[in-house]
């Protein structure tokens, strides 16, 4: 059996790193498993083929992403929002033609022509890592649900005509997606969403959750998280993380309104990702910035050395940091909606606050630090994502759904 997964992104960290994790897993198994990507990085992996590997190819993908953000901002759009229109035909490529099924995953980014996969001869598997395969351009549509009746007049572009970007990007999706084609989301809440959308509301869609390298997220005791990191308090550590935390749909506007809540003398605010250095200056706390993080060390150091992570997303696929975190035995707590719902277990390993509601969010992160039972709290996180999200568990799932396909 050969896999070849499409996957867009940097492999180190994004939703391609949970394709990377499921094709390791993979191999593990014995599956011929190869991932094309537009990756800077291979990881030193032979199966992993990057289109940018030379300079003038680094300078292609460069000049197609520019062209399509081009595109994007005469709309004077503000948040992620991806065309397909241009990218590599990878029908061309020798692991292709080797290959038994293709794996598309987040295809954006510049990567994949969407026309291009009219031309695919082989059993298709799209892994939904968001909401970009059902909609018209955007990655998360938030309050708008005309996804459903086949999108135009986009709230993100800011336009009222019905025939514009999302409307022609849409209905080049109807034109080109082989109707034969398996749909994964990586959360209950993300297939029950392409069930409802026009693009994909007869396909075959499925639920195969999102996974965890556990090897590679594991508890470390605090103490020696906080010396690594320099860390010098008695205080509890709230532990607030993503690549982009100030993209539109994280929340976090929820997370500071929750935090202004809490006693700033018997916290420590720690944060990671690509935010605003002073987000800590105004809110009257001690607190750490580890800027962006992109290896797993620094990450379990970061996870390990908290007391609760806190998960404010207004919408998300899945939620990978929550299930990372709990996979270092840190609780979390997020609200009760979209992908993390099925992530956390109520007041087991974590609490679910009230969507959308800052001072249940307050009451969640006070209720985990002060709970009678946090070291067990702790120690079903771990379990949780041991049975649930562990990269081998998701791989036997997605073996069984190859099998299925190969059998038809």
């Amino acid at each position: 059996m050969k896999i070849l997964h499409i996957v867009a992104g940097d492999l180190r960290g994004g939703a391609a790193r949970g394709a990377y994790w499921l094709h390791h897993a993979l191999i593990e198994f014995g599956i011929d498993s190869k991932v094309f990507t537009n990756s800077n990085t291979t990881l030193g992996d032979d199966c992993v083929i990057s289109t940018t590997q030379t300079k003038k190819d680094k300078l292609s993908n460069i000049f197609r992403i520019q062209i399509e953000q081009l595109i994007v901002r005469l709309y004077k759009n503000q948040n992620i929002f991806s065309t397909g229109v241009f990218g590599i035909d990878f029908t061309k490529i020798k692991e292709y033609k080797e290959a038994d099924i293709i794996h598309l995953h987040w295809i954006n980014g510049s990567f994949i022509n969407i026309k291009h996969l009219s031309k695919i001869d082989k059993p298709i598997i799209w892994t939904m890592r968001d909401m970009w395969p059902m909609t018209g351009g955007c990655h998360y549509a938030m309050e708008c649900v005309k996804y459903k009746i086949g999108c135009g007049s986009c709230e993100q572009l800011n336009r009222n005509s019905n025939y514009d970007l999302s409307k022609f990007i849409l209905n080049r999706k109807k034109k080109y997606l082989p109707k034969i084609m398996k749909i994964v989301g990586i959360s209950n809440w993300l297939s029950q969403k392409a069930k409802e959308s026009l693009l994909f509301k007869d396909f075959d869609i499925r639920i195969i959750s999102n996974n965890i390298d556990t090897k590679a997220f594991f508890p470390l005791e605090k103490k020696i998280a906080k010396d690594i990191l320099g860390i010098k308090t008695d205080k509890k550590i709230i532990l607030l993380g993503s690549a982009i935390l100030k993209d539109f749909y994280k929340g976090l506007g929820k997370y500071l309104e929750a935090i202004n809540l809490l006693d700033n003398n018997k916290y420590f605010l720690c944060f990671f990702g690509n935010v605003d250095k002073s987000i800590g200056d105004n809110l009257g706390f001690e607190y750490k910035n580890f800027g962006y993080l992109n290896d797993n060390i620094s990450l379990r150091l970061a996870y390990s050395c908290a007391n609760v992570f806190v998960a404010p997303s207004l919408m998300d696929a899945f939620g990978k940091t929550l299930a990372e975190s709990m996979s270092c035995g840190t609780p979390v707590v997020c609200f009760d909606a979209t992908g993390p719902k099925d992530i956390v277990t109520h007041k087991k390993d974590g609490y679910k606050a009230k969507p959308f509601k800052s001072e249940d969010l307050a009451s969640g992160i006070v209720w985990v630090l002060n709970a009678d039972n946090y070291d067990e709290l702790c120690q079903n996180a771990r379990k949780k994502v041991l049975k649930e999200f562990e990269a081998k568990v998701v791989a036997k799932k997605y073996i069984e759904l190859y099998e299925g396909i190969l059998n038809d």
